[in-house]
């Protein structure tokens, strides 16, 4: 599966910008930065005050009557036909990808399909649309994570290295198994919590020994858990890289002084 919102024809001149719950209540400056970009490539953003969740984490736990109604909530919050940019691969891919399951035979199939056909993963839409500048600044190590959801969902790995090598400067170093999960999962790391601390452990293990200086990534969730992780070694005295969203380094390389450092700035 891939990116199912085209990124041919005219730029949009109008997008909705869809938050996610993790952005919202724990990564603000994530979203800030998406939208500063968004808008600094000449294109408005309208912010629907009403968004909540996409009904993932129901829906990745069987809660498919819960998931429905959180996720019908969402329907009628886009109107016009404008793209719905998304800052995580994971909520993009349960919009466009899973809500087709989920709404299967219900009455607002139609409606779930319509807007889920023009959901597009944040980085797929910056490499496409926003024409990125960057000045030549210091030479940094980075080593990129993509979510389970964007890699196998989306393919958005592909955009996010495409918008890092653009930037001057910027090294992409890979750590060993790339492609593995981080240990996050929604509620898997809730339910099953000593094999997800085992699988973020190996996740920062391979990120130090890579020398990555910072970690990116276009997912909130991922990054908010290597980034708590890291945390608690960086109190024993071991040194980490640093764990930002995608928007916020680009905003950073920018030269944006007000660009979040780290994913819970």
């Amino acid at each position: 599966m891939t990116q199912p919102t085209a990124t041919t024809g005219p730029k949009p001149r109008r997008v909705y910008f869809y938050a996610t719950c993790v952005v919202d209540l724990m990564a603000p400056g994530a979203g800030y930065d998406a939208i500063e970009l968004i808008r600094g490539a000449g294109i408005e953003v309208e912010f629907p005050g009403a968004q909540s969740c996409c009904g993932q984490p129901a829906y990745s736990s069987g809660y498919l009557d819960e998931a429905r109604r959180v996720a019908r909530a969402q329907l009628a919050l886009f109107p016009e036909p404008w793209p719905i940019v998304v800052p995580s691969g994971s909520c993009a891919s349960m919009m466009a990808h899973d809500w087709g399951t989920l709404f299967a035979g219900d009455p607002d199939a139609a409606a779930a399909q319509a807007v889920a056909a023009r959901v597009i993963e944040f980085s797929a839409f910056a490499n496409a649309w926003l024409g990125l500048n960057a000045p030549q600044r210091a030479p940094i190590k980075v080593a990129l994570h993509t979510s389970c959801a964007a890699r196998r969902g989306l393919g958005t790995h592909m955009p996010s290295e495409a918008l890092l090598r653009a930037l001057p400067g910027v090294e992409i170093v890979e750590p060993a198994r790339v492609a593995e999960c981080c240990g996050f999962g929604g509620t898997f790391a809730a339910r099953h919590p000593s094999i997800s601390g085992a699988m973020v452990g190996d996740k920062l293990d391979a990120v130090r020994d890579s020398g990555a200086e910072v970690l990116v990534s276009a997912d909130c969730g991922c990054l908010l858990n290597m980034h708590h992780a890291a945390e608690v070694r960086r109190a024993a005295g071991e040194a980490l890289p640093r764990c930002v969203h995608l928007a916020s380094f680009i905003r950073e390389r920018l030269g944006a002084a007000d660009a979040a450092h780290r994913v819970t700035d």
